[in-house]
């Protein structure tokens, strides 16, 4: 008797545990407290738009050779302003003949000399400030910086004016990629009202390899999170593909994420940390003003890429998680 009511009570416990195997329980999400089903794959990616151009080789980097005076010019001036303010010394040496004229003589030497080691101070600075300059631009260390931004889905014009600039930029260019750059950053310093989110990050790296390496990370990251890449033009190629419209059942756009990895020359970060609005626009504004001396690469990444396309609150959390509220 008491093996039938232990067989029963073996039964009745596969049985029970079986239900509760088969029930899907909510799963929380991040720090928001949002609820989601254990399963993922109920959000569906949005599609994402990508372009740039640029690498972290010396040969990509524009010449610097007009940008930086040489220091034999600057000497050969020195030189010849030295040999200019001895002619007129010996001018107004000659020019000497009364006692008078000896206290003006005195006057006018003083004021050369003053003249002189003002004019030495300013070649000595000059040259530190230029020597500086040829050692970041010369050396190794280079700088990735990741800044995202994440707006309400009201800001789709932004969503039209990337994907013009990116049609139309000139990504084998120094030039054109700065231009890019600049644009890309001032469309967001537009639009500061619907920020939403941000994510930053810039890191200097003590070799150009490694750098390259972590950017190429950071992109394959970002671009994971798109369901297909509906715009490129990268390497000077353009690529398009049709959107894919989400269904009638699916949730109302709320969200446009717009990514910026840059490579730069810095041999500082160009940025902490970013925690408000006020940091993410001073850090827009150091990017918009990277100049083309400085700028090795550059890549933008926007999603969704089509105004037809959605990005909702679940997914923003889902795919995006690692974004702080400004």
């Amino acid at each position: 008797m008491q093996g039938k009511l232990k067989l029963r009570f073996l039964w009745i416990t596969v049985i029970f545990f079986a239900l509760i195997n088969s029930i899907k329980l909510p799963v929380p999400i991040g720090n928001q407290g949002t609820w989601l089903n254990g399963s993922n794959e109920a959000y569906a990616k949005s599609s994402g738009g990508r372009s740039g151009g640029g690498s972290f080789s010396r040969s990509s980097s524009p010449s610097r050779s007009n940008s930086t005076p040489s220091r034999s010019n600057s000497s050969s001036s020195s030189s010849s302003s030295s040999s200019s303010v001895h002619t007129h010394t010996t001018y107004g040496y000659s020019s000497a003949s009364t006692s008078s004229s000896s206290s003006g003589f005195g006057i006018v030497l003083l004021l050369l000399l003053i003249g002189c080691i003002v004019f030495v101070v300013y070649v000595v600075l000059a040259s530190r400030n230029t020597d500086s300059s040829t050692e970041e631009l010369d050396n190794d260390i280079v700088t990735v910086s990741k800044l995202q931004v994440a707006l309400l889905a009201q800001a789709r014009t932004i969503q039209s004016q990337l994907s013009e600039l990116s049609l139309s930029a000139d990504t084998e260019t120094p030039e054109g990629l700065a231009h890019l750059l600049q644009e890309s950053a001032l469309a967001l310093l537009r639009s500061p009202e619907y920020w939403t989110h941000v994510l930053s990050s810039s890191q200097t790296v003590k070799s150009r390899e490694e750098a390259q390496t972590v950017f190429n990370k950071l992109s394959i990251e970002e671009r994971s999170k798109f369901s297909a890449e509906t715009l490129t033009h990268v390497g000077g190629r353009i690529g398009r593909q049709a959107p894919v419209k989400p269904g009638s059942d699916e949730d109302i756009a709320a969200y446009i994420v717009v990514t910026l990895l840059v490579g730069t020359e810095n041999d500082q970060p160009l940025f902490e940390k970013i925690h408000s609005t006020e940091e993410l626009k001073e850090a827009l504004e150091r990017i918009a003003a990277t100049s083309t001396e400085y700028l090795l690469t550059f890549e933008l990444l926007w999603s969704p890429e089509h105004e037809s396309d959605s990005l909702t609150y679940d997914e923003l959390l889902t795919e995006y998680t690692d974004m702080i509220q400004i």
